[in-house]
């Protein structure tokens, strides 16, 4: 029961870092659906290296954590 309850709780754990392992262009296709759906109608999401100077709100992270998604609003 314990080796249970520890198998349950190594999952458990391990569920965000597998969540991160997302290809870039999926998420930013969700998060594009999900502004879209907000009624914002002009607005950029850039694919970006996690250590590169963003120019907006960081609104994802993907490809296990090596690249993040940019939101910016306006044309």
């Amino acid at each position: 029961m314990k080796s249970l309850i520890a198998v349950i709780a190594s999952l458990l754990l391990a569920s965000p870092v597998l969540a991160q392992v997302k290809p870039c262009e999926e998420l930013k296709s969700e998060i594009d659906a999900k502004i879209k759906k907000n009624g914002v109608k002009e607005f950029t999401l850039t694919i970006v290296e996690k250590d590169a100077p963003e120019d907006g709100k960081v609104v994802g992270t993907c490809e296990g954590g090596t690249k993040k998604i940019v939101y910016k609003r306006g044309g």
